[in-house]
């Protein structure tokens, strides 16, 4: 039959076929179709096709189901023509596709719903999302959903492609989807430098991304993160704070999954401190080590001290972070020290160490310079010192000095071939280092020799003696003496006379008395061998010599007063020219008075006391008196109610008929007042006196005739207060000058207290003779009041006290620094605590640079320092530290001290010319005193000019540059020893081209 070509095409449709044939020859009537299962031959669908209709479509297929087709073409004359053929539907793609890890980084399980239709089987296509290969291929029963792929990369992103197999054709489904990450091991976190850390895992492939975080844990902030794709290993993190501890973060990312990893903490290297010194401090026996705080942070320094060239371990002390410095006391004088100072930051450390520095040493104590009783040399010791040795220096006073050094070890050394009784210097300094102690000094004499021909006379005088002599044959200062009395051995006089004496007569002796006088030669504390000579003075003739009635009928008392002096013995004479009998009696040197019995009474008789003393004597003149009756008794004499009067009282004794008060001053003897008083009066009050005054009363009883004194008393009047009491400060010393004015009447001295106010000690008492107006009170502490109160004295009485109250001037302060601390605003001053007390300080800074007003600060009287801030940039300062107590003022001597300026600003460069470079710049606060301007030859680095401008130049043209070259200029701005620098700034002069075009 005639073939039709049929054909059968699902065009991508799973429920659809479509039947293609070719019109046969001659054409065709119609064409009918019918479609049935394959196998069971079941008729499924059929239809029918008009002629010119070569194509037809089966609808409502079973995806994936075989079927049997068949085409008749009905031809002319009822003939028919047919072909059949078999044909496949496409199978449908499955549904629901799914694809998950389930949280595991190296499985995927896959599932979905069956596909629609038939199908022979499945195939699977796993892919690796960034490579693009090809990782699992499978094929899996036409029944099964799911399908498990193990193995996988971790954190890696797959596609999978299901395809439904039917026959030849295949449906397809595809599907994303990434393993769980693995989480990165062994974190390590360590230093690469002072700013940088190394970050360092395993096991980085299992993640698309690591995401990293850095932590200041000072300051609590993120300093870095970082994100990174899968591989990365290591990474540094650079520019971070040295001596700084961070904390690591680390997190891995695949897909929508991520998962925290493991954390590290680490330190940067801490920088080790700079300019590392040891110095001497202004305490003894002290050293400061300073330092450059370098970049960072640090936990603390941990300061070493050593000790010696072998570096022994002295001290060990740790310090805060923010620290540049620490001073050790108590070190042992000129020894050499040197010191560590060590950054420490978590567990690492870095350190810097000073050159070597020595203590100041100590003058070696215990220094003496002794003669050993040679005229001819001097010795002289010392203890030992720490330090590397001694130097000496030895000379008479005023002459050349002789050197020496001595190795330590040595503490004495003897000077021979000396003059005797000459004072020579002694100098011993210790050495340690470049430092040599302040020396100690001593001086001391050689030993005088003796003086000659000494001797000792009165000269007929009572009162004194006169030493001679011839003088010593070599040097001396002068001579000593020493007067003893012979028969006490008491010293009675000291006297010290210059070498050029050769006699001395000594005043206001003993009468009567022996002498013995040993002399010296002297010079210095020494004393030459010792020569003595003796004599005795005239003795005085007794005083106050009388003759009384002893109240026996038959005998005469005979009284004298002992003059000054010394006697051997009495020789009294009595006679009467009623009687020539005499009687003569020798009595001892201690007897004053001698009764003479069997006398007659009431007739005068005459006596004469003659005084023996060695080979000389000295006789009174005569006195006479008579038998007298009785006296009387227990005469008193007290001050009356007033410093005018005097109370006498007294007892009767009976014998007499008046009495007769009689008042004398003492020193003279002299009545001035006589009074009556009948008898049986027993007191009596005596006014208009002077105050203060010694007064002697003796009161006389008459009977007939006769008369007798009673005992003489001796009273004062109470002396009156002084006047005008004052107490002002001497100014050139810490003491008090006290000043009064002489009351009326007498007094014999005056009392004086002082007591210093708020203290507990004790007062201080001191006298002041009776013709005094004033005293100073010395050795007082500076700044402080005192109460002084005063008396009027005489004999046993005070007057009523007058008190005042004074102040020292203060102590003014010493040491007065001001620096600065290198800062434009800020200056530091401090001082040393004077002496004593004060009230405050007054602290004056003073503009010297301008005319602000000057700055004025009230501090404590304890105080020792103070900051001055928000001052001028650039300007010169002065400050006076003044101690006040009260209205007294104790001041400083003034410092001065320089702000350091402030840079200058807008620095611009120009090349007007082929040779030449404008600078400009512009001043900040006051300016400064000079503006310094550098330029270099960028190429070579060398300066190639200089010029130094006045304060108010802003700019400056240097000229004779070479054209087309780039220089580099700076402009420094100066106050004082400062100066602050611009950076530099490069600009090139033009070239001779550009000047051309």
């Amino acid at each position: 039959g005639t073939l039709l070509n049929l054909s059968v095409s699902d065009h991508g449709r799973s429920d659809s076929l479509l039947l293609s044939w070719d019109e046969p020859e001659g054409g065709a009537e119609g064409y009918s179709l019918t479609l049935s299962s394959l196998g069971l031959g079941t008729l499924l669908q059929n239809g029918s096709a008009g002629p010119n209709i070569t194509s037809f479509w089966f609808h409502g297929l079973t995806p994936g189901m075989r079927y049997k087709v068949e085409v008749t073409a009905t031809l002319a004359c009822m003939e028919t023509t047919s072909q059949a053929v078999t044909a496949q539907t496409s199978p449908s793609p499955v549904r629901n596709l799914s694809l998950s890890s389930g949280g595991r980084s190296a499985v995927l399980h896959a599932s979905w719903v069956h596909a629609r239709g038939q199908r022979d089987g499945y195939h699977l296509a796993l892919y690796h999302s960034d490579s693009q290969t090809l990782v699992r291929n499978a094929s899996v029963l036409p029944n099964a959903s799911t399908f498990l792929f193990d193995g996988l990369l971790a954190g890696s992103e797959y596609a999978l492609k299901v395809s439904t197999l039917a026959g030849s054709s295949q449906a397809s489904t595809s599907i994303h989807q990434w393993t769980a990450p693995s989480i990165p091991t062994q974190l390590r976190l360590s230093p690469g430098s002072s700013t940088s850390l190394v970050a360092s895992w395993v096991g980085a492939g299992g993640a698309a991304w690591l995401h990293l975080a850095l932590h200041n844990l000072l300051t609590q902030t993120v300093t870095t993160t970082l994100s990174a794709r899968r591989g990365l290993t290591s990474y540094t993190f650079q520019h971070l704070r040295p001596g700084t501890q961070y904390w690591l973060g680390l997190s891995a990312t695949a897909g929508p999954y991520t998962v925290g990893g493991p954390n590290a903490t680490a330190w940067t290297y801490p920088l080790s401190p700079g300019n590392v010194t040891l110095s001497s401090s202004e305490e003894q026996s002290s050293l400061q080590a300073s330092w450059s705080t370098p970049a960072g942070e640090r936990d603390f320094y941990l300061v070493t001290l050593q000790e010696g060239e072998d570096g022994a371990l002295t001290r060990n002390i740790s310090v805060g972070g923010d620290n540049d410095h620490v001073t050790f006391h108590g070190l042992s004088p000129g020894k050499q020290y040197s010191v560590q100072v060590t950054a420490v930051a978590g567990p690492y450390r870095a350190s810097a160490r000073s050159t070597a520095a020595w203590t100041q040493p100590l003058a070696p104590s215990g220094v003496s310079l002794s003669s050993q009783g040679s005229p001819y040399s001097l010795l002289a010791s010392w203890e030992e010192a720490m330090g590397e040795g001694y130097v000496l220096a030895f000379s008479p006073m005023e002459h050349l000095v002789k050197n020496s050094s001595l190795l330590r070890g040595v503490t004495n050394f003897t000077y021979e071939g000396l003059r005797p009784g000459t004072l020579y210097t002694f100098e011993v300094s210790t050495m340690a280092g470049p430092y040599t102690s302040t020396p100690r000094r001593i001086t001391s004499w050689t030993y005088p020799l003796p003086l000659e021909q000494l001797t000792l006379s009165n000269q007929g005088h009572s009162t004194s003696l006169q030493a001679s002599w011839r003088a010593a044959p070599t040097g001396s200062t002068g001579y000593t003496g020493t007067l003893w009395e012979t028969k006490s051995q008491e010293r009675v006089r000291n006297m010290t006379v210059g070498n050029n004496w050769t006699n001395v007569t000594f005043e206001d002796l003993v009468p009567g008395r022996q002498y013995t006088l040993e002399m010296a030669a002297m010079a210095g504390p020494y004393r030459s061998p010792v020569r003595s000579a003796t004599d005795w003075t005239y003795p005085l003739a007794p005083t106050g010599v009388t003759l009384t009635n002893t109240r026996h009928p038959l005998g005469l008392s005979a009284f004298w007063d002992k003059a000054a002096g010394d006697v051997d013995q009495f020789h009294l004479q009595l006679y009467s020219k009623s009687h020539p009998a005499q009687r003569n009696i020798s009595v001892g040197p201690n007897t004053h008075n001698f009764t003479f019995l069997g006398l007659s009474p009431g007739i005068q008789y005459f006596l004469k006391v003659t005084v023996l003393a060695g080979p000389y004597r000295s006789s009174s003149h005569f006195a006479t008196e008579w038998t007298y009756p009785l006296s009387l008794a227990n005469v008193s004499v007290q001050p009356g109610r007033r410093p005018q009067e005097l109370h006498v009282s007294w007892v009767e004794s009976g014998g007499g008929r008046d009495h007769f008060v009689q008042l004398s001053v003492a020193e003279s003897l002299s009545i001035i007042r006589n009074v009556s008083i009948p008898r049986g009066v027993t007191q009596l009050d005596l006014e208009g006196l002077v105050p203060g005054s010694r007064y002697r009363v003796e009161i006389i009883s008459q009977a007939g005739p006769h008369r007798t004194s009673s005992q003489t008393a001796i009273g004062y009047t109470v002396p009156l207060p002084p006047l005008s009491l004052s107490a002002s400060p001497v100014s050139t010393a810490w003491a008090l000058a006290v000043h009064w004015e002489t009351p009326p009447g007498q007094r014999d001295g005056y009392l004086l207290s002082m007591h210093e106010e708020g203290s507990s000690a004790p007062a201080r008492n001191l006298e002041a003779g009776k013709d005094s107006t004033n005293v100073t009170l010395a050795r007082l502490a500076p700044g402080t009041c005192y109460l002084v109160g005063i008396w009027a004295v005489a004999g046993p009485y005070r007057s009523l006290p007058k008190n005042v109250t004074g102040c020292t001037v203060p102590a003014a302060p010493t040491n007065l620094s001001l620096t600065n601390p290198g800062s434009s605003s800020e200056l530091y001053t401090c001082w040393n605590k004077p002496r004593g007390g004060r009230d405050h300080y007054r602290v004056i800074l003073y503009s010297l640079s301008t005319q602000s007003r000057d700055r004025v600060q009230t501090l404590s009287p304890d105080a020792q320092n103070i900051t001055w801030t928000h001052l001028e940039a650039g300007s010169r300062f002065a400050v006076q530290v003044i101690a006040v107590k009260g209205s007294l003022e104790a001041s400083s001597t003034n410092v001065t001290q320089w702000t350091h300026p402030l840079a200058p600003a807008n620095l611009t460069l120009g090349s007007p010319s082929a040779s030449t470079l404008q600078v400009s710049w512009a001043a900040m606060g006051r300016g400064a005193e000079d503006y310094v301007v550098d330029v270099y030859d960028t190429a070579s680095s060398s300066r190639v000019g200089r010029m130094v401008l006045g304060g108010d130049a802003r700019s400056h043209t240097f000229r004779n540059l070479s054209p087309g070259t780039r220089y580099s200029v700076a402009v420094r701005a100066t106050a004082g020893p400062f100066h602050t620098s611009t950076p530099n700034l490069t600009h090139c002069t033009r070239e001779y081209d550009a000047l051309l075009a």
